[in-house]
């Protein structure tokens, strides 16, 4: 028996630079020892505003960002809130560069950016 295919969501998101991108989630891993922002979990999006071409766009949420957030907070973030952290890097991204596919292919989430981000959300 073939192994099922993963039915992935596509969704959309309007961004403040005029373009209307569509991704979705591929998944999370830890990032790569040799990578610059290691430690750290990579979220991989797959990304696409003409529909024709789809790249991938990896936010980085820095290890030292999960652990001091959770010594300011008393608890550990959950999964679902990592999640959020990276899906709100990737829509500022969309909002704020103008070229996403030459100058967002790889993000970071820094202490600072959790915080802020987690906030403006209401998590605390």
């Amino acid at each position: 028996m073939p192994p099922e295919k993963t039915i992935r969501r596509l969704k959309t998101y309007a961004g403040a630079q005029g373009y209307v991108y569509q991704y979705y989630f591929v998944g999370q891993r830890p990032a790569l020892a040799d990578d610059p922002e290691a430690p750290a979990i990579e979220f991989i999006f797959d990304v696409t505003s003409d529909r024709k071409l789809t790249y991938a766009v990896s936010v980085f949420l820095q290890e030292q960002a999960i652990t001091g957030w959770a010594a300011d907070h008393g608890r550990p973030l959950t999964d679902q809130e990592q999640y959020a952290a990276a899906k709100l890097c990737l829509f500022r991204a969309f909002d704020e560069l103008e070229d996403v596919k030459e100058q967002g292919r790889r993000l970071v989430i820094d202490p600072i950016a959790l915080a802020e981000s987690l906030s403006g959300i209401g998590i605390e």
